[in-house]
């Protein structure tokens, strides 16, 4: 019996795939337990329609995630850092301080963990840092960093 699945099945398939199984795992497994649908001609035709679907979010999920990264790209970020003297850095400004400022300077709600660095910034002047928007989609956001007056 063909049967398309509804979830991920161990050692069957993924979801949204045709898989032919014997009729007794499809009726008293698959069926009863809603994870999988008899493979006729109207499900199928379900299936085709929300693969569709997905696709056209997923487009969309990319658009917007690359006028994100232009926008993104063209603004700087300005943080402030304390100096003590013979110009020693107090602290540092971590992921989580960079996407609070990008929140409150560009209106724009980026996740920490989206922001990629290589330990947090104790230097002055300008960082650019990855930020993962999509998984085909990183910008790179321009850090300044300035004396704390």
């Amino acid at each position: 019996m063909k049967v398309i699945l509804l979830e991920d099945v161990k050692s069957l398939g993924k979801k949204g795939e045709i898989v032919n199984v014997s009729d007794g795992y499809a009726r008293n497994l698959l069926l009863p337990k809603k994870k999988g649908l008899e493979a006729t001609p109207a499900n199928l035709n379900s299936l085709k329609l929300q693969n569709k679907h997905a696709e056209k979010l997923a487009e969309e999920a990319l658009e917007a995630a690359k006028a994100l990264k232009k926008e993104i790209e063209e603004k700087t970020v300005k943080m402030q850092i304390r100096i003590g003297e013979g110009g020693r850095v107090f602290g540092s400004i971590s992921a989580k301080e960079i996407a609070d400022a990008v929140r409150s300077q560009l209106g724009i709600d980026i996740d920490k963990k989206k922001i990629s660095m290589e330990g947090p910034l104790k230097e002055i002047g300008t960082t650019k840092v990855d930020v993962k928007l999509h998984p085909q989609v990183i910008a790179k956001l321009s850090v300044q960093v300035t004396e704390e007056k």
